[in-house]
């Protein structure tokens, strides 16, 4: 669970040692610590400690509650918890119907002010001394001595913890919650049934159950698992609960009911409700409600109570990443002011649902400094849907969302309108929150996304083999896209695809808000994933790669470039799509189980054969074991693959470059390409003159192709220019951020496969230098990146390097153009496969990977380049409670009293190399 208050970069973490989940997060009145309740059943208890002008989270102590000598399990594990306004209490209930009283910070037990279960059943009513467990525990608003205990079978003692007795029972049915209001003269209490209940605190012994109200009806409802009622001096109280929902017909909903007056809304989630709070106007937020806070399983979601319509905040922090299950992520650094600008204008009018009120921003102060860049993070997600993300500092703040579900026929609702309920329908049900699990069609999920910065073009392809380019317009557009069809198989015989259908494009006008709009739709045929993308914006070209083979399409003259097909015909995997591939396993499975069978019958025909062979196979591994031992101690002998092996066509690199192709004096445009065979195709390209670049064609002629001996899978192409440096980036000279390439030296290519870098001289393509990767446990490549490492002492020094992430969740860092291994470091767990296949690079040794489906940890490899939080947290030096009593903040371990917030912890290493420097730091996101 998570709660508080804060500001965008107040941000704090804590681990615990256990591996175990935290079940309750408690704040301790007036202090500056928190307690975690875990479901190992011990307790933490955490403060922050001002350290050189910054807060940091430290464990001060941690608790098991221990019962008598024999007593069994249930005595102790507790199942309800009060954090005392003293501060210096905690009541612990417990599934064995005791209440333990424990003195904090130092965690020790006040036997003499325990509420025993026998000394409640002492007192109880006949026939109600059956009690179960705690289910909750209040205190009274005016009076801190005295406190409720709410049992399972209904029984609610109120108990003075001066006088150690009970003062009154409450006989009540199946109990969920209570709640004390504000007047501390009246009870709310609400059951299993659906219904709540209102009691009088008026001092007698027993006060039998009054009147229930059912706020549903009559027919079974599921149990109100909280309660809680607020006054206004403005109008009818606030009355809000969660649960209660009809069995038959709603019990499947996750719904919080808001009753003030006549209003009455049944907000809809889409995730089990954890917990929820109301903000109070004010200084100590005892005011006139303001907003709801929720906490479900997969968001955060802030309710505005006193706008009209109760609509949404939009929280600064906590957006959850995965309102559709994220599919691929894409990150560009420095993007320039105007596009930022239109981006947020987009941003804004996509936001007009949201409560204009602003977010409380409530302690803390955020002491990083300003960011140097703006970087944005692009996430693509199952439904089709691509959000942009503002990363240029702790926190990842939504922009803008761009929607591709309303170019294609699909069961999608085009006015996304989540927030309007039929008229007339009981309950009251709103939709809200934005975490959506279901798509309305899976082929609709993003997969590849290349954004250029400088032009504002974008290209996005997806699940069912469609690509679309992108432009950034500030003003809605109504139009059709008309898409072209591009068979990549060529008209080979033999192949039938068994997979999905393609998505059909709407043939009537589409309404397009300002934002990115398509104007360019290219369809492959096999519908199949898309595997590569790249963009070419001063070229106005796109590249697109799949499981049977690439294409380039020019999209200012919308017309298909280069067709070509990687196939192998032995690949019968690459035609059956995802959905098939149950069945592909079921039969390797059946063919698996046929050859140990073969085998088995073999080894009994051949057993007398056996000595002489095993003595041959011992020589040939000498024999190898020789070869390798030639090698460099930190490489190995890769082995070579079959080209029968599956999706050997499938395209894995695409790459554009300016360089020599044909002969070492005449630079021409190429495009290049790299398969899952270790095949590399290069094609030249023929652009027209710019003035007659819209009527005359592009054109390509293949000028070579490379096949890797080991046949490894092709993950990176790159060409270094006369001075060993990358290619600049597509209209970055003409901005005026890069150099021009050296077009006088010799150019070289460097390869990346999964086992080994490569490099070619151009353009003859002879071997000039290799690496290979040291895997005794089987490391691959699995993600490759440029970046440019910059020294944290000077300004002007700098370099690039290549960044490699392996199979095993390491990082390599390699120069460049000598291809010498710099750092290594362990970033991933290797069990971690969705999150290695999740990682992208930035251009400045930067990266993100997804921890889990709804978070990212970003880590950085550059001492130059650190996002990392920086903040302070004071508390109050004073705080007084309802009984007027005045408090005072508890030291902190150096002396320096400091307040609470959310947490989280940066673990930094760092290295330092000759003249260069690498970082490497860990953020989750």
């Amino acid at each position: 669970e998570k709660s508080g208050y804060g500001a965008p970069g107040v941000e704090f973490m804590g681990l615990h040692e256990e591996n175990a989940a935290v079940t309750r997060v408690f704040f301790l009145p007036n202090q500056v610590e928190l307690v975690t309740l875990l479901d190992d059943n011990n307790l933490h208890m955490w403060t922050l400690q001002a350290h050189q002008g910054l807060s940091e989270l430290l464990e001060i102590g941690r608790f098991t509650l221990t019962g008598p000598p024999g007593a069994p399990p249930s005595v102790t594990r507790i199942t309800a918890v009060l954090a005392h306004s003293s501060g210096e209490l905690l009541l612990l209930g417990t599934e064995g119907g005791h209440v333990f009283v424990v003195e904090v910070p130092g965690f020790r037990e006040l036997e003499d002010k325990n509420i025993s279960l026998e000394a409640v059943q002492s007192r109880a009513p006949e026939g109600r001394r059956n009690l179960e467990s705690v289910e909750d525990l209040q205190e009274n608003p005016l009076n801190p001595r005295q406190v409720l205990v709410g049992y399972g079978r209904g029984l609610m003692v109120l108990w003075d913890l001066d006088v150690k007795c009970a003062v009154q029972h409450f006989m009540g049915s199946q109990l969920e919650s209570v709640w004390w209001m504000p007047d501390g003269e009246h009870i709310l209490s609400s059951h299993s049934d659906g219904s709540y209940c209102r009691w009088m605190v008026n001092g007698e012994d027993t006060q039998n159950e009054p009147e229930k109200e059912v706020p549903y009806g009559n027919f079974p409802c599921k149990a109100i698992t909280k309660i809680i009622q607020l006054p206004t001096t403005r109008g009818p109280p606030f009355l809000i609960f969660s649960g209660g929902m009809p069995r038959a017909s709603y019990g499947d909903r996750h719904c919080i009911s808001v009753i003030s007056g006549k209003t009455h809304v049944a907000l809809d989630f889409t995730s089990r409700i954890i917990d929820f709070f109301v903000i109070g106007e004010g200084e100590r937020q005892k005011g006139n409600p303001s907003a709801l806070v929720v906490l479900v399983e997969e968001e955060l979601v802030v309710v505005d109570l006193q706008t009209e319509g109760w609509p949404i905040i939009q929280t600064p922090y906590l957006v959850p990443l995965h309102s559709s299950a994220i599919t691929c992520s894409h990150h560009v650094s420095g993007i320039p002011l105007k596009l930022w600008e239109r981006l947020q204008t987009a941003g804004k009018l996509q936001k007009t649902h949201y409560s204009s009120k602003p977010w409380p921003l409530i302690g803390g102060k955020n002491l990083s400094p300003d960011p140097p860049q703006r970087d944005l993070l692009l996430t693509g997600h199952e439904d089709g849907t691509v959000r942009f993300w503002d990363a240029s500092g702790v926190c990842l703040y939504p922009m803008y969302k761009l929607s591709t579900a309303s170019v294609f026929q699909t069961d999608a609702d085009l006015n996304d309108n989540m927030n309007q309920g039929l008229e007339g329908e009981w309950p009251p049900f709103r939709k809200v929150g934005c975490f959506d699990p279901y798509s309305d069609d899976p082929r609709l999920g993003i997969q590849k996304i290349h954004l250029c910065k400088y032009s504002g073009y974008l290209a996005v392809a997806g699940t069912a083999g469609q690509i679309l380019v992108l432009e950034l317009n500030d003003e809605s557009l109504e139009q059709s896209v008309e898409g072209t069809l591009v068979d990549l198989l060529q008209g080979q015989e033999g192949f039938r695809w068994k997979g999905h259908a393609r998505l059909e494009e709407r043939e009537e006008s589409v309404n397009f808000p300002p934002g990115f709009q398509p104007f360019a739709l290219i369809q492959c045929q096999p519908p199949a994933v898309v595997t590569a993308l790249t963009l070419h914006s001063e070229w106005k070209l796109v590249a697109f790669g799949t499981s049977h083979g690439f294409g380039l399409f020019d999209y200012q003259q919308k017309n298909t470039v280069l067709v070509r097909c990687t196939l192998n015909p032995s690949d019968q995997l690459a035609m059956e799509g995802p959905l098939s591939r149950v069945k592909s396993i079921k039969k390797s499975l059946r063919q698996s189980f046929r050859r140990i069978r073969r085998s088995r019958v073999s080894m009994r025909k051949q057993h007398t054969n056996n000595a002489a062979k095993l003595q041959e196979i011992n020589a040939r591994m000498e024999a190898e074991a020789l070869q390798e031992m030639e090698l460099a101690p930190v490489q190995r002998k890769i082995e070579a693959r079959s080209s029968d092996d599956s999706f050997t066509g499938l395209v894995r690199a695409l790459y554009f470059a300016d360089s020599f192709l044909s002969d070492s004096t005449h630079n021409t445009p190429s495009l290049w390409a790299g398969t899952n065979g270790g095949s590399i195709f290069a094609y030249t390209l023929r652009l027209p003159p710019t003035e007659r670049r819209a009527e005359e064609p592009v054109t390509a002629h293949p000028a070579k192709e490379i096949q890797l001996m080991h046949r490894a899978p092709v993950v990176g192409l790159l060409i270094l220019d006369g001075r060993g440096a990358p290619l600049p980036e597509p209209l970055e000279v003409a901005h005026d951020l890069a150099r021009s390439p050296d077009m006088q030296g010799s150019h070289h290519l460097l390869v990346v496969s999964e086992e080994q870098f490569k490099v070619f001289t151009l353009p003859k393509v002879s071997s000039k230098m290799k690496l290979k990767l040291t895997a005794v446990e089987g490391s691959r490549v699995r993600r490759v990146s440029v970046a440019w490492f910059a020294s944290s002492r000077t300004e002007e020094y700098g370099e690039n390097g290549l960044v490699v992430l392996t199979n095993l969740g390491d990082l390599h860092v390699l120069s460049l153009p000598h291809i010498k291994m710099q750092v290594h470091y362990p970033c991933i767990r290797r069990e971690d496969i969705s999150g290695i296949a999740s990682c992208v690079f930035t251009k400045h040794g930067q990266g993100f990977y997804l921890i889990s489906p709804s978070e990212f940890e970003r880590f950085s490899l550059s001492a130059r380049w650190v996002v990392a939080p920086k903040c302070l947290v004071e508390a109050p030096h004073q705080a007084s409670t309802s009984s007027g009593k005045h408090h005072k903040s508890r030291a902190q371990p150096d002396g320096v009293a400091v307040g609470h917030s959310s947490a989280r912890r940066v673990m930094e290493h760092a290295l330092l190399n000759d003249e260069r420097e690498y970082f490497i730091g860990c953020l989750t996101q």
